[in-house]
């Protein structure tokens, strides 16, 4: 494959061109956004393109916004040393296949391209990237280091315990992760709010995924024994629950 590796960084650049050069795919790089559009052009060069977030001039972001206009179906892993759960969201809405963290290990980029390339679904030619619709496609995964969290299912046994299937890019295997909310926590948000969430409802589910995404990005790992527990919540999340409609 052919591959557009962008990065500010001369040394990050080299490390992951002679990863993926060991890998058989051939490289491009670039040291800025200008220059990776530049190089980018309608996109029918590249199979997958890596892109840095954190870059002078034009940022990852809105680098990654012009890529997907140009060409949506082209896969681009985001990575970054400083990123947030928040900036991944950004990132996967805009049409990003993967947000991988710095450090990044040779196994995990490997794994990351070979996955973005596996999905990326049939025909990418000229043609038919010519003719496809410059929309983005709906996000209904989140995917941190590599591994996807696919969905929310009923914890059998308590309404106090979310559960959430997260797929390994690597070998594709899929783990349940049971997400707790802590009693405490539900009675803190009562207390502070005035409004009694129940720990079942869309509130703390959300609060489980925080947690759960929290975790995949900062570790790169499924929790020991599958297990976390949302023990509290931020100021601008009591704001959130103080205003939640429903459940």
């Amino acid at each position: 494959m052919k591959l557009l590796v962008v990065d500010d960084e001369p040394h990050i650049r080299d490390m992951m061109r002679m990863t993926l050069e060991s890998s058989g795919h051939e490289i491009v790089e670039a040291g800025t956004g200008e220059d990776a559009l530049s190089l980018f052009g309608d996109g029918r060069g590249f199979d997958v393109v890596v892109l840095d977030q954190k870059m002078p001039g034009i940022d990852g972001l809105e680098t990654l916004r012009r890529i997907k206009k140009l060409a949506p179906r082209t896969p681009v892993l985001m990575v970054t040393a400083f990123g947030s759960i928040d900036l991944a969201v950004d990132a996967m809405k805009l049409g990003a296949t993967d947000f991988l963290r710095k450090p990044m290990t040779p196994e995990a980029l490997r794994g990351a391209v070979e996955a973005a390339a596996a999905n990326v679904g049939p025909a990418r030619s000229g043609t038919a990237r010519a003719s496809a619709v410059a929309t983005l496609p709906e996000i209904q995964t989140l995917t941190l280091n590599g591994f996807q969290i696919l969905r929310a299912e009923p914890a059998r046994g308590s309404g106090s315990q979310h559960a959430f299937r997260v797929k390994h890019y690597k070998d594709g295997s899929e783990a349940v992760v049971t997400v707790a909310i802590d009693p405490e926590a539900v009675s803190r948000v009562e207390r502070l709010t005035r409004r009694r969430l129940a720990p079942d409802g869309a509130f703390w589910r959300n609060q489980a995924e925080r947690l759960l995404s929290g975790y995949l990005w900062s570790e790169g790992k499924i929790p020991p024994g599958g297990l976390l527990t949302v023990k509290d919540v931020s100021r601008d999340d009591l704001d959130i629950a103080a205003s939640w409609a429903s459940n």
